[in-house]
């Protein structure tokens, strides 16, 4: 069987859509190594896959991205720079047949063409379509004329010439891979239609066996279950939680499970409901598969597990994709969009109402989730995956 390496960077929304992928190949009986940083040892064990350390550069960062996009594009280049030469020190003496790599483990696609390996690129958001440079042109046009973004595309072109790429513009490198699977729900693609199939595949989100994480149980007299949860890297949001406590910890028939992320203490949220409980992480799928509604900041993750679960979601965006999925997810008839910074309990409160009781969104929700589950998931990323393996075509003919 095959040796397949996974690169990918300490992030939970940018490792997560790659697990059960990476299970699943471990399964079929390839050997899988995955780099990223030892932070993310415990993880990458728990699929049967061998972690390949580098040290990051983003791991300084505790979660802390900030809201400047110039400023988030400079630390993933930094990454990759710094990242390149440990990966080829750690793959020199056993390369793989093939590389995966996450939209942020670029080296990975370098490197594979400095050794004439084979790259696909793992999307875990939206992908880009026939016209996306034209659509996006006034903003990387805005980025350019900022002299930080004159900087980045400097340093991305040079970096790419230096080490013989053969393409060299870096939002190209980046948005057009040779290959890739998209492992998002199809329908929360923007211009799905536009998208050229020889290039990209979507197999829909990657989402197996999650025991490993906790499982949940809820209260016994609880009619409904609310799920409450802004991710991992958008949790300071102590006042918006404080809100959500006023508008649904006295709702008759609810139990609500709030995850506030590491950096907020309980005790600032003052008295919690009894019809509440708090968490600074919680298995989210788990508590999914058994809600009513989940109130989301509608990043690729939680929008793509809240359609597979068929869960009417409250959408509270964030920062970068989010508000572009939060929107989606309203054109779906699924969701209700929220401003976190301004929205009332009593607003929260009306709009749980409306998704709850309205026989349509329940039906829609539903239809959706059996759509996004028949993408495939794990089985078809890998059976995509097995196909540009070296010697298949050969393996296929001789069955």
């Amino acid at each position: 069987m095959a040796h397949i390496a996974m690169v990918s960077i300490p992030a939970h929304g940018h490792v997560n859509p790659s697990l059960d992928l990476v299970r699943e190949l471990v399964v079929r009986g390839h050997r899988v190594t995955y780099a990223n940083d030892p932070g993310f040892a415990g993880v990458v064990a728990s699929t049967g896959a061998e972690l390949r350390p580098y040290a990051s550069t983003l791991v300084q960062l505790n979660d802390e991205w900030g809201d400047d996009p110039i400023e988030q594009l400079t630390y993933f280049l930094d990454d990759a720079i710094a990242m390149l030469p440990q990966l080829r020190s750690a793959y020199t003496d056993d390369r793989p047949d093939l590389f995966l790599y996450d939209i942020a483990g670029a080296p990975a696609r370098v490197l594979g063409e400095q050794w004439g390996i084979p790259a696909i690129q793992l999307s875990p958001t939206f992908v880009a379509w026939d016209g996306y440079e034209e659509d996006m042109a006034p903003t990387l046009r805005a980025l350019r004329d900022d002299p930080r973004g004159a900087d980045y595309f400097g340093r991305f072109a040079t970096w790419l010439r230096s080490n013989g790429s053969s393409v060299t513009d870096g939002p190209t490198f980046m948005g057009r891979p040779s290959r890739c699977l998209a492992l998002i729900p199809r329908v929360l693609q923007p211009n799905a239609d536009r998208v050229d199939p020889a290039i990209y595949t979507f197999a829909g989100p990657v989402i197996g066996d999650r025991s490993g994480q906790g499982t949940w149980t809820g209260p016994a007299d609880a009619e409904h279950v609310l799920l409450i949860s802004l991710g991992s890297a958008f949790t300071r949001q102590t006042d918006f939680y404080r809100r959500c406590l006023t508008a649904f910890g006295s709702l008759p028939g609810w139990h609500t499970v709030l995850q506030i992320g590491r950096h907020v203490d309980p005790a600032d949220l003052g008295t919690v409901p009894d019809s509440v409980e708090v968490h600074p992480w919680i298995p989210q799928l788990a508590i999914l598969e058994q809600a009513d509604a989940f109130l989301t900041h509608a990043g690729m993750g939680g929008s793509s597990e809240g359609l597979y679960c068929g869960v009417p979601m409250i959408a509270a965006p964030q920062a970068v994709d989010q508000f572009s999925n939060a929107e989606r997810l309203a054109q779906l008839g699924v969701a209700e969009v929220v401003d976190s910074s301004v929205v009332t309990p009593e607003q929260l409160r009306d709009a749980l109402r409306r998704l709850t009781s309205d026989p349509a969104v329940r039906d829609r929700s539903a239809d959706l989730g059996r759509r996004v589950r028949a993408e495939g998931g794990a089985a078809r990323a890998a059976d995509e995956i097995e196909t540009l393996l070296p010697g298949h075509a050969a393996q296929a003919a001789g069955r």
